[in-house]
């Protein structure tokens, strides 16, 4: 039976009356629920991917959410699975009934509205309003000793990318937000933001591309010493129409070297590792990384 509905099975006897029409079933998740609340409210969820475990065959994803002071985790099998079973237990947490969405004691509001100087709900607001992904907050590092930690956090916003840091994990998404809406603000040339997301690129259509730099990918080795795999993959980029973003880590390998992560504003995202004697080199190998991983689903049938 699907989500949105179920329709009366059809029976081998044509002599017998005409089915009941198609009947609709309501059906919202926990996320959609926990939304709603928070626009009524004024205070909406936070989503923070905390961490990654298991093997890379078998991950298990764990996401946090924030909201009116409540603060609740769920782990999945996958990212949306995860932070479905977070925003169920904040649900759980303010007595919200999860299957009817009836939010107790509250009427419909019209708009959302946000806290200029929140600018963590600020996004939250835009991503609502405009029907943009709503942004997600991942930890990228986590250091120092327990009674002076220090954590860096990613912001995504559609194909945008910016990070903060700070001794909490509060602080450092509230950073992240800050220069996230600082960005939409410069790419909008004003105060007021008017920027619009492009159109996710798929692999369908990367596939399909018959344009110069995939062309050239495609028939070409990645074998080449020297060769500025930054600067062909931003090329690529600028062809195809995605986005590339380096996160360096601070945390050294095993061996001493730098690490970096690149990622591809692809749909679905593309996140590549890549390790070098300097952060440089490093941004270079994980730019190989992404090529070679381009290549083969740029090829592949």
């Amino acid at each position: 039976m699907s989500e949105q509905g179920y329709q009366l099975a059809a029976t081998p006897d044509r002599r017998l009356s005409t089915p009941e029409p198609q009947r609709v079933v309501p059906w919202k998740t926990p996320i959609q629920v926990l939304y709603e609340h928070g626009v009524v409210t004024g205070d909406l969820p936070v989503f923070v991917m905390e961490k990654t475990e298991g093997e890379a065959h078998q991950p298990s994803f764990v996401f946090s959410v924030t909201i009116g002071g409540v603060t609740c985790t769920g782990q999945g099998p996958s990212k949306k699975v995860a932070k479905q079973q977070a925003a169920e237990a904040a649900l759980k947490a303010l007595n919200i009934d999860s299957e009817s969405g009836v939010v107790p004691g509250r009427s419909n509001a019209n708009g959302v509205t946000a806290d200029p100087n929140n600018p963590v709900g600020l996004l939250q607001a835009l991503a609502l309003q405009r029907r943009w992904r709503v942004p997600e907050y991942i930890v990228l590092t986590e250091v120092g000793p327990p009674h002076r930690k220090e954590f860096t956090i990613i912001c995504k916003l559609e194909s945008l990318t910016e990070q903060g840091v700070g001794n909490t994990k509060k602080a450092a998404k509230k950073e992240a937000a800050e220069k996230m809406v600082a960005k939409l603000q410069s790419l909008s040339g004003s105060s007021e933001i008017t920027w619009t997301p492009n159109p996710s690129v798929g692999f369908e259509k990367i596939r399909s591309s018959t344009a110069e730099k995939i062309s050239l990918l495609r028939r070409n080795p990645l074998s080449i010493p020297n060769t500025d795999y930054i600067q062909m993959l931003l090329e690529l980029s600028k062809e195809q129409g995605f986005e590339v973003t380096y996160f360096d880590i601070d945390e050294l390998t095993v061996n001493g070297q730098y690490q970096c992560l690149a990622e591809l504003s692809t749909s679905p995202v593309t996140v590549c590792h890549g390790t070098g004697i300097s952060c440089s080199n490093a941004h270079n190998d994980a730019a190989h990384s992404a090529l070679q991983y381009m290549k083969i689903m740029a090829s592949s049938k």
